[in-house]
């Protein structure tokens, strides 16, 4: 048996990206901005989403430095892009090398697919285009009947060839309604069958105005339509969808009435056509060597090594922007280490233990002074007590009820008369003071 061909990790990825990228050309693509990062390094990254889906997109600083705003979530935006691979997870994404807000530009990438689509279907081959009629005797125009449009159509044929007969068949030119006006007038122009070639158009605008004449329904109409058919729509800058399925395309309303009309119109039926065939033949080569030039630059530039630079350039922001996350994650950590730290040697600090020591003497200094409080008005109260109870044994109770005491000359209490003589110093002690007196005679009563 032949031995299988093993693939690695990265191998499978490169040709997945190579694949893709040779498969896939530029594409536009619209939704809604989210996760949107700018990189140090000058390069964006964001995803675009819509309902149901998103997508990943880098769009690099050589090419966002060309943007003239810089989106933000939630924005609807258009972009221009390539199909790629993030090899390093193997992530398909979008390298964006255009955006611009969501409005003119959806409008302008829904023209560019369904003039791509018609194309494809051969829906602008000159091929399928029919002549104009040499002789027409009846002009029918597809248009508003109140425009600058139909008066120029009228002026130049009433110039040119009065007697041809002009049926108008009046149509909205503007507005959601017109495009299906504008193809229901066609249709009632098909069957009637009465005109020998029409003019369908109207006057210059911006593309929203000119917008109906965009209308797939409508440009299927006028391309199947057997009659043939000049679309003159705006000035000679503007194009529409209709102007490529006609069968012949004329700068402004005027221009379509002068090429309908006799007057040198088989010189300028052949001219418009070889000039048809010849831009599309030039479209054709252009497209070729356009296709072949993309293909060899797409070769290129998977071969170059500003691609795998670029790839390293989103893995280094990638990085980056992870270390950042880390970083800020362990520093968070960090800090609420140190705040349970600084908490914990706060509470073991012995600023912290004298003012927890200082609250407890604070405490037991209180309980103290309630205490001797406490055990002085108990004490208080005890000699308040015994100095009512030694108050009524005291001598000096005893003088406020009218006795003295006698005291001799050396200050010694007389107690018995027989200590007294006639002559001696006394000194009487009453309640309120004291009296100095002699002893004049003692008298001393007999024993009971």
């Amino acid at each position: 048996m032949q031995q299988a061909d093993i693939y690695t990790v990265s191998r499978l990825n490169s040709e997945v990206r190579l694949t893709l990228e040779l498969q896939f050309r530029q594409l536009w693509l619209v939704g809604e901005v989210s996760n949107f990062v700018a990189a140090s390094s000058g390069h964006w990254y964001f995803s675009l989403k819509d309902q149901a889906a998103q997508v990943k997109v880098a769009m690099f600083k050589t090419s966002n430095r060309n943007a003239v705003f810089t989106p933000r979530n939630g924005q609807q935006v258009m972009v221009r892009a390539r199909i790629s691979v993030y090899e390093p997870r193997g992530e398909y994404q979008l390298l964006a090398d255009f955006i611009e807000p969501a409005g003119d530009g959806l409008l302008r990438q829904q023209y560019e697919q369904l003039k791509a689509k018609l194309a494809a279907e051969g829906l602008f081959a000159p091929e399928r285009k029919k002549a104009l009629p040499q002789n027409a005797q009846k002009i029918g125009v597809i248009t508003s009947p109140t425009g600058a449009a139909i008066r120029d159509i009228l002026t130049v044929l009433q110039r040119r060839a009065p007697a041809l007969e002009v049926i108008i068949y009046p149509s909205l030119v503007q507005g959601a309604q017109a495009a299906s006006d504008l193809t229901a007038a066609l249709q009632h122009a098909i069957r009637r069958n009465e005109c020998d070639v029409l003019i369908i158009g109207r006057g210059g605008g911006s593309l929203e105005d000119m917008w109906c004449f965009n209308d797939e329904t409508l440009a299927r109409t006028i391309a199947n339509c057997p009659i043939a058919i000049v679309s003159a729509v705006g000035h000679e800058i503007d194009f529409s969808i209709s102007d490529f399925v006609a069968d012949v395309r004329a700068a402004t309303p005027s221009a379509a009435a002068e090429l309908v009309s006799p007057d040198q119109q088989h010189q300028l039926r052949t001219l418009l056509q070889l000039k048809q065939r010849l831009m599309q033949s030039i479209r054709q080569q252009l497209g070729q060597k356009a296709q072949l030039f993309l293909h060899q630059h797409a070769k290129l530039q998977l071969l170059h090594p500003a691609r795998r630079l670029q790839q390293q350039q989103q893995r280094l922001d990638e990085l980056q922007i992870r270390l950042q996350q880390a970083i800020q994650h362990k520093l968070q950590r960090q800090r609420q280490q140190l705040l349970l730290q600084q908490k914990a040697l706060w509470l073991l600090s012995p600023e912290q233990q004298l003012k927890r020591q200082h609250l407890k003497l604070q405490q037991l200094q209180q309980r103290l002074e309630r205490s001797l409080k406490q055990q002085l008005q108990k004490k208080q109260q005890q000699w308040q007590a015994l100095s009512r109870e030694l108050h009524t044994v005291s001598p000096l109770a005893t003088l406020q009820r009218g006795y003295s005491i006698v005291f001799d000359a050396n200050s010694t209490v007389v107690k018995s008369a027989s200590q007294l003589q006639s002559g001696d110093k006394v000194r009487l002690k009453l309640a309120d003071g004291d009296i100095a007196a002699e002893v004049t005679a003692v008298s001393i009563a007999p024993s009971q």
